[in-house]
C-alpha cells in the first residue's frame, strides 16, 4: 500500500474534507493488509502552537476506519483525558462517514465531562466524552479536539489564563509516543514556536521524517511516520517508553536549568520551613544517635512508616511544588512529594542539608530535558560533600533507605548549585539475600522430620517480613504453617521461632526457625525411596518472582526487568536410613555477567547434601543479557524439579 506525501499534507491541513477520500483510496488500491484488524487509524495528527509564555494550544485530530463489530463497539464513545487545573479541552467537531455515502455530524454540545477514574491520587482529573452512536463496518469516525495548557497538575492559580502557563514559565516540552495499539496509516506531530525560541529534540528507538519551516513569526517543526503496526510487546520487557518509538522535545537547554528552577521553586514557597511540633518529633527521634547515618536512618524510617500514601487536592502546592512542613506533619498523608517533603524538613531540622529530587519510577529519563518524571524523592548531603538519595515512599518497613526496586533509576536533584541527571547504582545481589538452611532426616517409612532456618536481607527481608509488619498478629502462625502446607498437606508444624519482635525490622535481618514433621513425605517401594528436597518444594515462592519470567523465549528484542537483584541460597542435608545410597547425583555451574547458578546433590556418608545458589545481578537488563539470565533461571528451575532417588 502506498500513499503520496501530498495527500497526507492536505489531510493534515483540511482533515474534514479528506477523511472519506482516504477511505476510497484505501479500497481502490491493492488488497488491504490491515483487513484482519477491528479498526484502522487513517490519520493521527497533533498540531501545537506555543506562546511566548510556554503555554501550548493543541489541535488533536483522528480519523478511524471501523472494520468489525468489535471495532464499532470500542469507538462508540470518544474519550479524552485532561486536568482542569492546568488545561482545557473540548471537541471542535466530530463526524461519521457512513459506508453508504451519508455524513452524520455529531452534536458536540452533548459532550459529557466526568471525573476520571482514580486510585490513591485524587487531584480532580477529568474526561470529556462524546457518544458516536451506532457504528457499522466500513464507517469512518473523524473528530478534532482543541486543548489548551499543559499536562501535569502543578501549582494552582485562580487566574483563568495563568493556569495554562507551565510552572517553568516560557519553557515548552513534550513527550510524544510514536507507537500504537491500532494500525495507523500516518501519524503526524507538528509544533510551532516563536522565532526567538530554540527547541531541541530527538527521536528514539525508531525513525521518522522531520522538517522545519518558517511560518510568519513562528518556526514549525513537523515529524511524521507511516504504516505503524501495533507494537509487539514481550513479557517482562522494559517500559514502552524505553523500547518503542518516541519523540522528545524541550526548549530547556540542559537539566541543570531544571534543577536550579526546582530548587528555587520550593525554597521560595518555603516548603521546608521548620514547624515547632515537627521539631519536637525530630529531637525525640535523633536523641542518643551516635552518627549522621543513624540519624538519617531513623528519620527516613519514621517518615516512611508514619505518613500514609493518599493524594487529595490540598489547594496550592500540587506537582512540582511541595506542600509545607506544617501541612504534611499535621495531616500525616499525601503522595510521594508530601512524604519526601516531610523527610527533607525533618533532615533540615536535624541539621542536615537536604533537597527534593524528581525521578521516573518505571522507565528511564533521557538527556533531552523534557519532564519525564512521575515521582518525588529526597537527597541529603553527606560529610564528604556527596548527595545520598532517599525515598521514604518506597521503604515503609524496609531495611533500606533507598528501595533497590528503584535501582538503575534516573533522578534530578533540585540543589542550589544545580545538578545534571543522576542514576542510582546497581545493588549487589548479596544485599538482598534469601537463605534457607535445612537439616532433615528420612526414616524407612518415608517420614521426614527436621528444621530449617530462613534468613533474608534488603528487598527479600521486606517480602518475608510483610506478614509481621502489615498483617494481623493472630495470622502469624497460620502464615508460617501455610508455607509447610505448600510442601505437603500432611505437614505438621511443631514449632516456629520468629524472635522477640519480628516487627522491629531495624534490629537486623529477619530470621525464622521452623521445626516440623511430614508423614509419608517420600514415595516408598521395595528397597527404594523417591523424594523431593524440602528446600526445592514450594517454600516461600512469593520471593521467587523470577520464576514467573517466561524463559521459553529463545531471544529478546528489548530489555527486560525483574523486581530486584537478589541472591538465593538453598542448602539442605538429609540423613538417610542405614544402608541407603543416592542414585542420581547432580552438579551444575552456569555463569554470565547477568546471572550465575551453581548447585549439586551428592552423598557424604549417610547424608545427602543439596546446594543451590542463584545470583541475579541487576533489576533492569539489556536484551543481550537474556541468554545468560535465561540459562541460569532455566537451570535453577530444572534443578528444582529433580527428585532424589535412594536405593538400599
Amino acid at each position: 500500500m502506498k500513499y503520496t506525501i501530498s495527500f497526507f499534507l492536505l489531510a493534515f491541513l483540511i482533515p474534514g474534507y479528506l477523511a472519506g477520500q482516504a477511505w476510497k483510496t484505501v479500497n481502490l488500491k491493492k488488497p488491504d493488509p490491515y483487513k484482519s484488524y477491528n479498526e484502522v487509524v487513517l490519520l493521527d495528527s497533533t498540531s501545537v502552537s506555543v506562546a511566548p509564555t510556554g503555554s501550548g494550544t493543541f489541535s488533536v485530530y483522528k480519523a478511524i476506519r471501523i472494520q468489525s463489530p468489535a471495532g464499532a463497539l470500542s469507538n462508540r464513545v470518544i474519550v479524552y483525558d485532561y486536568d482542569p487545573l492546568t488545561a482545557f479541552a473540548e471537541f471542535r467537531y466530530a463526524k461519521v462517514y457512513k459506508s453508504d455515502g451519508r455524513v452524520i455530524d455529531l452534536d458536540v454540545s452533548k459532550t459529557q465531562d466526568y471525573t476520571a477514574p482514580a486510585r490513591m491520587i485524587y487531584w480532580g482529573a477529568r474526561q470529556i466524552m462524546l457518544e458516536a452512536g451506532k457504528l457499522d463496518t466500513g464507517d469512518i469516525l473523524e473528530y478534532e479536539i482543541h486543548k489548551k495548557g499543559f499536562t501535569y497538575a502543578l501549582l494552582g492559580t485562580n487566574d483563568e489564563e495563568e493556569r495554562f502557563i507551565p510552572p517553568m514559565r516560557g519553557q515548552f516540552y513534550d513527550i510524544v509516543p510514536f507507537w500504537c495499539s491500532v494500525p495507523t496509516l500516518r501519524k503526524v506531530y507538528k509544533v510551532a514556536i516563536p522565532n526567538e525560541k530554540e527547541i531541541q529534540f530527538q527521536f528514539y528507538q525508531g525513525e521518522c521524517s522531520s522538517s522545519m519551516r518558517y511560518e510568519g513569526e513562528q518556526k514549525a517543526y513537523t515529524f511524521a511516520t507511516d504504516n505503524l503496526l501495533p507494537f509487539r510487546k514481550e513479557p517482562n520487557m522494559v517500559d514502552l517508553y524505553d523500547a518503542a518509538p518516541k519523540l522528545m522535545l524541550s526548549s530547556t537547554p540542559q537539566w541543570q536549568d531544571k534543577s536550579l528552577w526546582f530548587h528555587k521553586t520550593n525554597e521560595d514557597y518555603k516548603s521546608f520551613a521548620a514547624y515547632p511540633e515537627a521539631q519536637k518529633k525530630v529531637d525525640e527521634l535523633i536523641r542518643g544517635k551516635k552518627n549522621d547515618m543513624e540519624k538519617i536512618a531513623v528519620l527516613t524510617h519514621w517518615v516512611a512508616d508514619n505518613i500514609r500514601y493518599s493524594g487529595i487536592t490540598m489547594g496550592k502546592g500540587e506537582g512540582f511544588t511541595l506542600h509545607n512542613t506544617q501541612m504534611n506533619f499535621t495531616d500525616r498523608c499525601g503522595v510521594c512529594k508530601d512524604i519526601a517533603g516531610t523527610l527533607i524538613s525533618f533532615l533540615r531540622m536535624a541539621g542536615f542539608e537536604a533537597y527534593p529530587a524528581m525521578t521516573m519510577a518505571g522507565s528511564r529519563v533521557e538527556t533531552i530535558p523534557a519532564d519525564h518524571f512521575n515521582h518525588c524523592v529526597a537527597v541529603v548531603k553527606l560529610e564528604n560533600g556527596t548527595y545520598m538519595p532517599l525515598d521514604p515512599t518506597w521503604v515503609p518497613f524496609c531495611r533500606e533507605l533507598w528501595s533497590s526496586a528503584e535501582q538503575q533509576q534516573n533522578y534530578l536533584p533540585g540543589v542550589p548549585e544545580g545538578s545534571d541527571l543522576c542514576i542510582t547504582p546497581i545493588s549487589a545481589p548479596e544485599n538482598h539475600y534469601f537463605r534457607i538452611k535445612a537439616h532433615n532426616k528420612i526414616d524407612r517409612q518415608g517420614k521426614l522430620t527436621g528444621e530449617f532456618i530462613l534468613t533474608a536481607e534488603g528487598q527479600s527481608d521486606l517480602s518475608i517480613r510483610r506478614i509481621f509488619t502489615t498483617g494481623w498478629q493472630t495470622d502469624w502462625w497460620n502464615s508460617m504453617e501455610k508455607q509447610l502446607l505448600n510442601v505437603s498437606p500432611q505437614a505438621r508444624l511443631i514449632s516456629v521461632d520468629w524472635g522477640k519482635n519480628p516487627k522491629d525490622y531495624q534490629a537486623g535481618p529477619i530470621q525464622i526457625k521452623f521445626r516440623y514433621e511430614i508423614p509419608d513425605y517420600a514415595l516408598s517401594g521395595t528397597d527404594v525411596m523417591l523424594l523431593k528436597p524440602l528446600t526445592m518444594n514450594n517454600l516461600y515462592n512469593q520471593i521467587k518472582t523470577y520464576l514467573r519470567i517466561d524463559t521459553q523465549l529463545p531471544e529478546r528484542r528489548y530489555g527486560f526487568k525483574d523486581a530486584c537483584s537478589r541472591l538465593i541460597e538453598l542448602d539442605e542435608t538429609i540423613q538417610l536410613p542405614k544402608g541407603y545410597e543416592l542414585q542420581n547425583p547432580i552438579q551444575e555451574n552456569k555463569q554470565s555477567p547477568a546471572a550465575d547458578f551453581e548447585g549439586f546433590i551428592r552423598q557424604e556418608g549417610q547424608t545427602i547434601k543439596i546446594h543451590q545458589k542463584l545470583a541475579l545481578k541487576k533489576r533492569v537488563y539489556q536484551a543481550g543479557d537474556w541468554e545468560g539470565f535465561r540459562t541460569a533461571i532455566q537451570t535453577h528451575k530444572e534443578f528444582g524439579r529433580e527428585m532424589v532417588i535412594i536405593n538400599r
